[in-house]
């Protein structure tokens, strides 16, 4: 059983580390849409994924696009502060996809229009900051796993 984590253009390596971490402990694919904001062998990035690099499924994609191609019917819930719905309105399955854009900015407008019907939000209070990506991650990953009965997880 597992889930999809994208995440679109990060920058920080210390973030996409600490999703790498997560996914390697739940069995979520990671998958990266580049351009990356540093190198895939950046010490920052290996330092926060820790000794679980090798137990991840990593894959990489020149665009959002090539992604969609690669799986035109997977189910895409793309996280934003722009969301009307919370992360816990909808019923998650195995197979979802989970897309994160990079901290600066999010997800492009034309991301977030395609997959309107699917938008997903941390509730939060109002104020000008979001929640670090990591814990956006894995707060996602294990609502849909805990909607799933923690299939595979100890």
């Amino acid at each position: 059983m597992t889930v999809h984590i994208v995440l679109v253009e990060p920058e920080i390596p210390q973030n996409t580390g600490n999703v790498a971490r997560t996914c390697s402990v739940t069995g979520a694919v990671l998958h990266l849409v580049h351009p990356l904001g540093f190198k895939i062998d950046d010490a920052k990035l290996k330092r926060a994924g820790l000794d679980y690099w090798n137990e991840l499924d990593i894959r990489h994609y020149d665009s959002f696009a090539q992604l969609k191609e690669k799986y035109p019917n997977g189910r895409f819930f793309c996280a934003t502060t722009k969301g009307a719905k919370s992360y816990t309105d909808f019923r998650y399955q195995e197979g979802d996809f989970f897309v994160f854009g990079k901290e600066t900015k999010g997800l492009a407008p034309e991301i977030l229009e395609q997959h309107r019907d699917t938008l997903i939000r941390i509730p939060m209070r109002p104020v000008s900051r979001s929640l670090n990506l990591s814990n956006s991650v894995a707060i996602v990953v294990y609502e849909a796993f805990r909607q799933m009965g923690f299939p595979d997880l100890t």
